[in-house]
């Protein structure tokens, strides 16, 4: 059969529409490569709203918190749409979008991660739990046992509201270790931006929201910082010169 004739039969055409090249338009392409959006963190006891967040990480952000009227706009947007919300200048914005997503990611400063505050202040409180309630055994019982000890008993920080005095464990209740909160002494909440609590004997103390508790602290520039300092360092040699 000839080629022409072989276009022209129900084969043919058969074979052409099973053999029909396929084309893929370069905007699903790019579909496929572009990444799905972070999820947006639910806010925390510690951080419930914007203004909260701004404050804690310092920078004076807080000043800008009008300008990102929600929780969701807080964590979506992009550093184009900051700038065109006001949020200048272009290192706020980095630092802004840089702390946030730690906070996407669960890395909080000081009390991000306490369950029980209100108002914005949280207690601390150094109690006596079962040894089950920090997930220990009983050989780990032996090297943490002391004499001010009840038997099968292990020192843990509690988070108890601000007005709260006693504690009482639940059964089958494990205690949660929260960052950057140790105890000191044995008895002794210690952590930053604590403050004891009056009454406790040292045993509470409370933590509540201020200003730049969660700031990254800048460095401090020295003869100008990099752009300016064999500048700065020349002029002050020929001010020595000029002086000798």
């Amino acid at each position: 059969m000839s080629l022409m004739a072989m276009r022209n039969s129900p084969l043919g055409s058969l074979t052409a529409r099973l053999f029909k090249p396929v084309s893929i338009s370069n905007q699903y392409i790019r579909s496929l490569h572009k990444n799905a959006p972070p999820p947006v963190p639910s806010p925390t006891p510690f951080v419930p709203d914007v203004q909260t967040f701004l404050t804690l990480i310092g920078r004076e952000m807080s000043k800008q918190a009008s300008k990102i009227p929600s929780w969701e706009e807080l964590f979506t947007l992009n550093s184009n749409q900051l700038r065109q919300a006001g949020i200048e200048p272009a290192r706020q914005r980095r630092y802004l979008i840089r702390k946030r997503e730690k906070f996407r990611n669960g890395l909080y400063g000081p009390g991000g991660d306490l369950e029980t505050v209100v108002d914005g202040v949280a207690q601390l409180r150094v109690v006596e739990v079962p040894l089950n309630a920090r997930g220990l055994t009983q050989q780990a019982a032996v090297q943490t046992s002391s004499a001010t000890l009840s038997p099968g008993m292990v020192k843990a920080i509690v988070n108890l509201a601000p007005d709260v005095t006693t504690y009482q464990y639940g059964k089958k209740q494990l205690v949660k270790k929260f960052a950057h909160m140790k105890i000191h002494r044995g008895c002794q909440p210690m952590g930053p931006f604590l403050q004891p609590l009056k009454g406790s004997n040292g045993t509470a103390a409370t933590i509540s929201v201020q200003e730049g508790m969660w700031e990254d602290k800048r460095g401090q520039k020295v003869d100008g910082g990099e752009r300016r300092r064999r500048e700065v360092q020349n002029k002050k040699r020929l001010d020595e010169r000029k002086k000798a």
